[in-house]
Formats: structure tokens, sequence, C-alpha cells
């Protein structure tokens, strides 16, 4: 079970009506998306939990924007701690407000590109940010030793064709969609090979 607590379920969907009301108003997400929010969005956000396998993992979402899949992910995770990175000072501002008004604790904000970052984390997660080769070369230089990152690649029936990973990083893909969802979510692990 992802979220198993009555107020971890208010915060979701406090977070889903700041992004309806709030975050497309101010051009976070675009209009278009309004009805695919919940599904495509949350939901998505919350499959990468079937990846992190610490709960009080210091993950970093790459890429953040408004706060997807990271604010899903300080909700359903509250012993770890979640770190939003993006190189947009408005779209941090809009995360920023997004964690104020749920009372987040555990979310921090970073404005700056991932290639600038001096520091690493447990968990990278991607989510539209970065293209599959750029995001596994970023892994090492983001993630300790024994850390990995994230990437939701594809939510179709078949599994989806992955380019060779770079030298020194191993590809592990999964279908997590049935934890959460109910269809295929093909989440890419990326991690040191031995």
């Amino acid at each position: 079970v992802m979220v198993d607590s009555s107020p971890q379920i208010a915060r979701l969907e406090h977070f889903e009506h700041w992004l309806r009301t709030e975050a497309v108003v101010a051009g976070g997400i675009g209009p278009a998306e309004i009805p695919r929010l919940r599904d495509r969005h949350l939901l998505d956000s919350l499959a990468y939990v079937a990846g992190i396998t610490d709960r009080a993992a210091a993950i970093v979402d790459v890429g953040s924007g408004t706060g997807l899949p990271g604010i899903p992910l300080a909700i359903a995770l509250p012993e770890a701690t979640v770190t939003l990175v993006d190189r947009s000072q408005r779209r941090i501002d809009l995360a920023r407000r997004a964690i104020r008004i749920l009372r987040l604790d555990n979310v921090e904000t970073s404005v700056i590109d991932v290639r600038r970052v001096e520091r690493s984390w447990d968990v990278a997660v991607f989510r539209a940010s970065l293209p599959i080769p750029e995001a596994a070369a970023t892994v090492p230089t983001i993630t300790g030793p024994t850390g990995h990152g994230l990437l939701g690649v594809s939510r179709l029936p078949e599994p989806p064709s992955l380019p060779p990973p770079p030298p020194g990083i191993a590809f592990d893909l999964a279908d997590v969609g049935d934890s959460v969802l109910d269809s295929p979510f093909w989440l890419l692990t990326m991690h040191r090979s031995a």
C-alpha cells in the first residue's frame, strides 16, 4: 500500500486541488492536463515509491517543476527527505508555495541546474526532465556509491525499448503499475554496475 493514512490521502487531495486551481493558472501545468491530474500526475508520481526500498531515503527530484513527483513522494514517505531541484525560479517558487500550503517539513528546494549540483542523495528521481542517456549519466554524479536513479519510461502494455546504458551504469526495468495504477507503469532503475 502506497498511502495508508487519511492525513496522507487528504494531503494528496489538497495537492491535487492546488495543482488544479493555482499551478495551472500560474502556467506550471497546462490546462489540458486538468482531467488527467490524478491518474497521469499524482498516481504516476506515487509509482516511483516502488523503486525506493529505504523509506527514510534522501531523495532528489531532478527537474521537479511544480513538485512532481517530489511532493507526492514526500507525502507518501514522511520519513524521507526530498529535495526539489529545478533551473526555473518561477517553478520552484510555485513548488515552495505548495510545500507551505501542505505544511511539508521534509521537503527543501534548490534553484540550480543539476549538472552544477555538488551534493549527493540516496535516490534521484526523473520525471520528464531528462532523456534516458542524460539521466543515466547524471545518476553517479548526484547519488552516493549505493544510490540509484528512477525514471518512469512508459505506460504502454509492452516493455519499452531502451538505449544502451552508459559505461559503469546498469539498467533494470520493471512494470510497477499494478502497485498503484490500473495500467502498466514501466519504471527504469539506473545504478552503478558491479
